[in-house]
């Protein structure tokens, strides 16, 4: 006789059990590295996603007034409003002063020369430092009684105390002195990319250094120069720490961060302030997704519109 044939299912070990598992995925257009990136995705809906919606829903909920009185009453009081162009009046010229400074010293930093890394150093040292040690910097050195003062006193340049912090000049001093190392590493990252290739030829061509730079690297670096611009800016736009202590709060660095903490925090108007920080992440957006429009437009023409 023989014996009957067994029905039961060999098991699967654990690496047949991974490859079939892994088969059945690529079947559904699936990737097993994507679960990579559930905690960072966790984590942003976390510490993102539910306070950006939940103060979205709080500033249409004021204590008084329709659903969208809060917004009417930001821009329907002079002061509030003017923090609109003081917040701006401060965060383009700060992000375009740190994209323009990086381009010719990145540029310089390619090559190799003496005492490059020292430079490097110096150059990367104050994004260490935070917003917060930089202000209390410039209040020490650029203040009345600082180093800067005292040297120009001496030097008989100035008989009294130029006046740079506690207003506008000195929140522009700290956001780009706090904002310069960021944008050089990226424009420095950006200028790595471009092969020193196209600028031997276009040398070999009888191009000078400026052409060269006006007509092979500029071109191809102006994209990366707008990324640059925009993530600088988000830096600059959010100012508060500096705005605060080296600024004129109640003046002209009157900025929307210090306008949404007051009506949350000193006036307890917690739909007010979140209806501030709404519209401050309104006006960010805008300028972001202009200057990317820009730069895709830029881009399609650079390929003659080809996808």
């Amino acid at each position: 006789m023989t014996s009957p044939v067994s029905t039961t299912a060999t098991p699967l070990t654990g690496g047949t059990a991974r490859t079939a598992l892994r088969h059945r995925l690529a079947e559904r257009g699936l990737d097993r590295t994507l679960l990579l990136v559930l905690p960072g995705a966790l984590a942003v809906i976390l510490l993102f996603c539910y306070p950006f919606l939940y103060g979205l829903q709080l500033s249409f909920q004021p204590a008084k007034g329709g659903f969208l009185s809060s917004y009417v009453q930001f821009f329907a009081e002079p002061f509030s409003r003017k923090s609109v162009w003081a917040t701006f009046s401060l965060a383009i010229p700060a992000a375009v002063i740190n994209v323009g400074a990086s381009v010719p010293i990145a540029y310089r930093m390619r090559r190799e020369f003496r005492g490059k890394r020292l430079l490097l150093a110096l150059l990367v040292v104050p994004i260490t430092l935070g917003t917060v040690l930089t202000a209390e910097g410039i209040l020490e050195f650029y203040g009345p009684a600082g180093w800067f003062n005292r040297t120009l006193h001496l030097l008989g340049l100035a008989s009294s105390p130029v006046k740079l912090t506690m207003n506008y000049t000195g929140v522009l001093l700290s956001l780009i002195i706090s904002g310069f190392p960021f944008a050089y590493l990226l424009t420095h990252s950006y200028l790595s990319g471009i092969h020193p290739s196209l600028e031997k030829a276009a040398s070999t061509l009888g191009a000078g250094w400026w052409q060269r730079f006006r007509y092979v690297t500029f071109p191809l670096l102006l994209p990366g120069l707008m990324t640059t611009f925009c993530l600088t800016f988000v830096m600059t736009f959010a100012v508060f720490p500096s705005a605060m202590m080296v600024g004129d709060p109640n003046g002209s660095t009157h900025v929307i961060s210090i306008e949404a903490y007051q009506a949350a925090l000193e006036r307890f108007d917690y739909s007010q302030g979140c209806a501030d920080a709404m519209i401050m992440t309104g006006l960010m957006l805008a300028v972001i997704g202009s200057v990317t429009a820009l730069r895709s437009r830029l881009y399609r023409g650079s390929t003659g519109g080809k996808g």
